[in-house]
């Protein structure tokens, strides 16, 4: 049984009775101020998401979506963080929903518990110890159906399976991998996409206005309009690495970070490779107007635990001025925060790198820079993994102030890989890890 059963009872009850969904308020846990030395970053608050059914919490939004939430609660709105304009208030955006992968005969299926759940956005509020949900807004079709979660082509993306990867699960042309999130002045919001992977544009209200993909594509089916705008080249993007990172400049331009190196030429370049790409897209033209090199530190320098090259990922994007970016490298366990500047100079937009035939090919380059590619400049801001208090798997990172940072986990939904995550009757066995926003203090500001 779910750890968590007897508050989703005592949630449900109140549902049923007509509570607003925001009162569907997070447990109070206490605050937290971890002490630091004079001169180093510290953490000086956090607050915690607590339990709110995923089939309540989704059914309030498009009624009878989910019929069977097998016990996970609502979780994964830490793919991104953004502020709202008002002090502790802020927009999230969950990712595609609870899933996971299970081995069958040597090889991993990707699973989908809860096939019927919608992405969303959700706006939530930071008081004390806790996490509020104010508001949320299911991102839906052209006609106003939801999305979904699920993966869109055969071939391209990962086959869907059930929460026991036994049973087959239909492509969804219409479904997304939601990650980044920017909100436009006039209401309306940015979004990026692994699948893609994509920019989508999406109205102050959820409906989908626009999903820009890479040229090449050929999605179709989508219950909403799909233009074919970005690089063919991103159609290497490794699976489940695509567009992760989103950032939206003074002026309106925004910034996608691919989040891990392209398999180009093949898998195994991607892997070993420590150079990834940012491209700028321009609201206004609608159109990408340049792309960066951005290089990784060694995956030992940004995780002294790990060795392996490919668990190395950006997963946030942060403007901090006209053209710096505030860029978070990580891996599940550890991130660092890295100042780069965009700069005219630094532009590799319609060169020989976008070209996929290029031998060797951007990727592969053991030293860019002495092959003529002007890779991004940057600066380390924090080690986030010296900082006493920060949880791990942080996605999402929104400037506070000049001194503070807002950090937020990804948690997953509480689920683990493997066929242990859901017992002898399909329940989730929670891990015990929760959404957790958390303030980080620098001592030098930004």
């Amino acid at each position: 049984m779910s750890p968590y059963a007897a508050g989703r009872r005592s949630v449900h009850r109140s549902v049923a009775t007509g509570v607003p969904l925001a009162l569907l308020a997070a447990l109070t846990v206490a605050g937290t101020a971890v002490g630091a030395p004079s001169g180093e970053a510290r953490v000086t608050g956090s607050a915690t998401l607590g339990d709110i059914p995923l089939g309540t919490f989704s059914n309030a939004l498009l009624p009878g979506t989910v019929g069977d939430d097998r016990d996970v609660d609502l979780g994964g709105i830490g793919s991104d963080i953004y502020p709202s304009g008002r002090k502790g208030e802020f927009w999230t955006v969950t990712d595609r929903g609870p899933n996971g992968q299970i081995k069958v005969a040597g090889e991993k299926r990707r699973t989908f518990p809860v096939p019927g759940f919608d992405p969303a956005i959700v706006k939530i509020r930071v008081s004390g110890g806790t996490v509020k949900v104010l508001d949320a807004i299911p991102i839906t079709t052209s006609s106003g159906k939801p999305v979904t979660g699920l993966s869109n082509q055969k071939g391209r993306d990962e086959a869907p399976y059930s929460y026991d990867a036994k049973t087959p699960l239909s492509y969804n042309p219409n479904g997304l991998d939601t990650e980044g999130i920017v909100r436009a002045e006039d209401g309306s919001f940015w979004l990026v996409d692994e699948y893609g992977p994509s920019l989508i544009h999406v109205s102050a209200r959820g409906k989908i206005l626009t999903r820009y993909v890479p040229k090449g594509l050929g999605l179709t089916g989508a219950d909403y309009r799909v233009v074919e705008a970005l690089p063919a080249v991103l159609l290497h993007r490794k699976m489940n690495r695509g567009f992760e990172g989103l950032a939206q400049l003074p002026g309106g331009d925004l910034v996608m970070a691919v989040q891990s190196p392209l398999s180009l030429p093949d898998t195994d370049a991607g892997e070993a490779s420590l150079t990834t790409r940012l491209l700028r897209f321009s609201t206004k033209k609608r159109a990408v107007t340049a792309e960066y090199a951005y290089r990784f530190d060694p995956v030992n320098v940004v995780d002294p635990s790990e060795d392996d090259t490919s668990e190395l990922k950006i997963s946030s994007v942060v403007a901090v001025g006209r053209d710096r970016l505030l860029v978070e490298e990580r891996t599940d366990k550890a991130a660092r925060l890295q100042i780069v500047k965009l700069t005219r100079g630094a532009d590799i937009l319609g060169d020989k790198w976008d070209d996929d035939t290029t031998s060797p090919s951007l990727e592969q380059l053991d030293d860019p820079a002495a092959s003529g590619v002007p890779v991004l400049r940057k600066r380390l801001v924090v080690d986030l993994d010296a900082v006493k208090g920060v949880p791990g798997k942080i996605e999402g990172v929104a400037r506070v102030d000049h001194d503070t940072l807002a950090l937020i986990n990804d948690n997953d939904f509480g689920m683990t890989d493997g066929p242990e995550a859901f017992d002898a009757q399909g329940r989730l066995v929670d891990s015990g890890i929760e959404t957790t926003v958390t303030y980080v203090r620098l001592p030098r500001g930004i």
